[in-house]
């Protein structure tokens, strides 16, 4: 027998309450128990996200989101402005130009948050520049931006949107929406919300409502504007992700319990405790000056190769964690401490990495890194 332990930074593991939930028989979605369900979800949204605005629910994976952000707020020849500091930077940059926006790319090195400065002197140069794409945390190089500051210069500007994926930010530290002026917000249901794969959500202040009036893009299945209008009636303009959304609700309850604050406070103290840990190891970490409080991306040491190893982990000692992609493949560790990951999964995870470095003939002193995360961990309790 091996049990086994995700703490991969997506899909995060799933509590039991929203597994019982979602195993209920099946509801049927244009009913007055199902619109219940959904009345309640949504108005605990604006709870997660910090909003008086609408959340609007999509089925399907969090990049359903960032399409629809573009395709319902723009038209073929706007000028958007990418921030690409990894992965899903990328992809901000590759929906753009797929709906022939004219994209400028704002590249940073991988491991590297934007500067706002960056921001404001592309602004500056590029007065035409209608929406700037941005990262809350860039999971794939494990970095924070400083979206609060990025808002400050944005917020100036009412022909310019910021469009924030917080994918893995929402749930995970405090970014609020209506407070920092965040134009629109995007999530997904499998990180910090602690769900299956599947669900989406996007957010709109009345700003970017207006961009809606304009936007020429072509658009059917994610038409914000349709699913607006159902919103109102306690549904979606087309079928549901039904046990999802009953998943939802119990996840969303047990948020409101702990309450945000406590929930940041946890994924602050598991992500320093990680950070901690692996420096005490020896290792250099991905993104030492603007970590994400999401994962932890740690450099495997030389001669140790980090695919053979992330195999290891996860094949020999039943422990899932994530790797690097592109330049980064093969090079570096990332480990999730968001969602319905706790103290002792982060203990898990530092023990199954020195174990697995000792396995491959790296020195190192075990216990030593579960040692200095304790140290931290011991202070939620």
């Amino acid at each position: 027998m091996k049990k086994r332990y995700l703490l991969a930074p997506g899909p995060t593991p799933v509590p039991e309450a929203a597994l019982l939930s979602m195993a209920y028989p099946m509801m049927h979605h244009r009913t007055p128990q199902f619109s219940a369900i959904f009345a309640e979800v949504k108005e605990d949204l604006k709870y997660l996200f910090q909003t008086k605005n609408d959340v609007l629910i999509l089925a399907s994976s969090g990049t359903g989101a960032m399409e629809s952000a573009v395709t319902n707020l723009f038209s073929p020849g706007d000028h958007a402005l990418v921030v690409n500091s990894g992965k899903f930077g990328e992809r901000w940059g590759k929906i753009c130009e797929s709906y022939k926006l004219r994209t400028t790319w704002l590249n940073v090195e991988w491991g590297k948050a934007v500067a706002p400065e960056a921001i404001k002197d592309a602004l500056d140069k590029n007065r035409d520049i209608k929406g700037v794409f941005i990262q809350g945390n860039e999971s794939s190089t494990t970095v924070s931006h400083p979206v609060k500051e990025v808002a400050e210069i944005i917020s100036k500007r009412e022909d310019t949107l910021l469009i924030v994926d917080g994918i893995t930010a929402v749930g995970v530290y405090d970014i609020p929406m209506d407070k920092w002026g965040i134009d629109v917000l995007i999530t997904g249901s499998q990180k910090a919300l602690m769900l299956p794969p599947g669900l989406a959500f996007i957010s709109l202040n009345d700003k970017a409502w207006k961009f809606c009036d304009t936007a020429k893009l072509p658009r059917f299945y994610f038409d914000l504007k349709k699913e607006r209008k159902n919103l109102k009636d306690n549904t979606t303009a087309y079928t549901p992700a039904t046990s999802l959304i009953i998943g939802l609700r119990e996840v969303l309850k047990m948020i409101k319990e702990e309450g945000l604050p406590n929930v940041f406070k946890r994924n602050e103290r598991m992500a320093k405790a990680t950070r901690k840990a692996m420096t005490s190891l020896g290792l250099n970490l991905l993104a030492p000056e603007s970590p994400a409080e999401c994962a932890t991306g740690v450099y495997t040491p030389e001669g140790v190769d980090g695919g053979k190893l992330l195999k290891s982990l996860r094949d020999d000692f039943g422990v899932t964690l994530a790797g690097g992609q592109d330049q980064l493949k093969g090079k570096i560790l990332r480990i999730a401490h968001m969602g319905f990951i706790d103290t002792f999964d982060i203990i898990t995870a530092v023990s199954s990495i020195e174990m697995g470095l000792r396995k491959f003939g790296y020195k190192v002193e075990l216990g030593k890194g579960v040692a200095a995360a304790q140290e931290i961990l011991l202070e939620g309790y």
